[in-house]
């Protein structure tokens, strides 16, 4: 069995990449685009049902009721600009639309486990806190 060796920062969540070393923030840092994909409320939602298995309009409606079809139209289309969904249109009518995660997509699995992971361990705060 072979193991590959990950090269880690020394220092975690400070890459050694030239990107890390900007003034200002700018729409090519990984890390802006990350967040530029992830943008938009539902969004985590609707990616965390496509990490179960592909899905029609009409089945995430079903999945995530309080969304409307509006912003739920609009997700699948950020998502799908974005690479990270795949949309496969079936010939008959009505016509059904069949989404699916790009292997890019996938990739966000470990990124939102990731945050909830975060998010889980942070201090409680309550409203009487600011």
């Amino acid at each position: 069995m072979t193991h590959q060796t990950v090269s880690h920062p020394a220092r975690p969540g400070l890459p050694d990449d030239p990107r890390a070393h900007v003034t200002a923030p700018t729409a090519s840092c990984p890390v802006e685009v990350t967040l530029a994909a992830l943008h938009g409320r539902w969004t985590t939602l609707v990616i965390r049902e496509f990490l179960r298995g592909d899905h029609t309009f009409s089945e995430l409606r079903e999945a995530l009721p309080d969304l409307s079809d509006k912003v739920l139209s609009d997700r699948l289309a950020h998502l799908t600009n974005t690479g990270i969904l795949t949309r496969h249109r079936k010939p008959g009518w009505p016509p059904r639309v069949h989404y699916t995660l790009t292997p890019h997509g996938h990739s966000l699995g470990p990124v939102l486990q990731a945050l909830w992971d975060w998010g889980s361990a942070a201090p409680t705060r309550h409203p009487e806190d600011g």
